[in-house]
């Protein structure tokens, strides 16, 4: 509980009603408001005579805006400076902050905490899909406020808070950027002088079709594109299979998205993979004992000049209509560099990839650190 008197939004907030006519040769920004408290940015532009309106509310820098229908969401901040004299529908009540009483920015952070979304839920109301804001019920939701004296401190003390969490953000970025060059840096020294061979003498196309048993459960594994590495699809029943082919995906083979390929729906199956089953859109390929590895393909096909080959192998307009042909993929020819440099540069894959996961598993920890720092400030606790 806040030590700090509570203090009802209605005291604090001035309606804004400022309308104005739209011109029909004249441009407008519109605003659009994010949910979760990410933020008021730019809709888009429109000339007058697109709108469809005659009048619209336009808003000014520092005003709080917040949606009705998405209130319950989280949908509200403050108007940025770029948004000054921008229009937005009646869908978004826009309130200016009483001076003296309340500071804009302290009312935009606790309009990201937990129990301010939570009681503008409460302020909605209204059957599935039409349920809004209610303005009575708003202007009654009651808030710590301490004088703007102590406003000041907890704004600074919290700016400062997210300043040091998006220092530390920042950091773990260029770590995993510098990471990243030093895979790409070794990746071309490796391969200075290797020769290029076709896919189909180092890595060739290896299917195994799966026999369908109507009474069993066949656990599917699907590829993400942009080199995101594999997932696991819901598990698929037997009776459903009908006609569609399956094949099954080991452990250690470079797979292909044929229809994603281009967009670099590329991967290895991984140990945890073990056991799932692939449609026919998906192409495995084995590669050569003591010659190539998966691992080292794979990063291949994910630089400039491997997507650009498989690109080239994918003819066709844009999505599904992008195959990648499978006598296109064998003739494609790859570095092949002495196997031992390829298991060095594996293992450095490898170190990569435990960065990326120590830093993702401590992600979260860090999303979790700005509720904190925002539920001890409003309740006192940093002052």
């Amino acid at each position: 509980m806040s030590v700090w008197p509570l203090k009802k939004l209605g005291s604090v907030l001035d309606k804004s009603e400022n309308w104005i006519e739209v011109q029909p040769d004249k441009e407008y920004s519109e605003v659009t408001v994010r949910l979760w408290g990410k933020g008021v940015n730019l809709r888009g532009t429109k000339i007058g005579s697109e709108i469809g309106s005659s009048r619209r509310l336009s808003v000014s820098e520092g005003q709080f805006i917040i949606s009705r229908i998405d209130a319950r969401h989280g949908a509200c901040g403050l108007v940025p400076k770029n948004l000054d004299g921008a229009v937005v529908t009646n869908d978004f009540p826009v309130y200016t902050p009483k001076e003296n009483k309340i500071l804009p920015r302290y009312l935009e952070l606790i309009s990201k905490t937990h129990f301010f979304v939570d009681a503008c839920k409460r302020a909605s109301e209204g059957t599935t899909n039409r349920v809004r804001l209610k303005e009575p019920r708003f202007f009654n939701i009651e808030i710590p406020l301490p004088d703007i004296a102590v406003q000041k401190v907890v704004v600074d003390k919290v700016d400062f808070a997210l300043g040091k969490l998006e220092e530390i953000k920042l950091l773990r970025s260029s770590l995993l950027d510098d990471a990243q060059a030093i895979l790409s840096s070794a990746f071309h020294k490796i391969i200075e002088g290797a020769v290029y061979k076709p896919m189909s003498k180092v890595a060739p196309l290896e299917r195994r079709k799966v026999e369908i048993d109507v009474n069993a459960e066949y656990p599917e594994l699907g590829v993400r594109c942009f080199g995101n590495g594999t997932f696991h699809k819901p598990i698929l029943d037997g009776m459903d299979v009908g006609t569609k082919k399956l094949y099954q995906m080991v452990p250690g083979d470079l797979v292909f998205s044929n229809v994603f390929a281009w967009e670099g729906a590329i991967a290895v199956v991984k140990k945890e993979d073990e056991g799932r089953v692939g449609s026919h859109r998906f192409i495995t390929c084995l590669p050569k004992s003591g010659v190539v590895t998966a691992d080292f393909l794979c990063f291949y096909f994910l630089t400039t000049e491997g997507l650009e080959k498989i690109q080239a192998a994918s003819p066709g307009g844009a999505g599904r209509n992008r195959t990648l042909g499978l006598k296109k993929l064998e003739n494609i020819e790859v570095p092949v560099p002495d196997y031992d440099k390829q298991l060095w540069f594996n293992q450095l894959q490898s170190y990569v990839e435990n960065i990326k996961q120590a830093q993702s598993e401590n992600a979260t920890e860090l999303e979790a650190l700005m509720p904190s720092i925002l539920d001890k400030a409003f309740k006192g606790e940093l002052v």
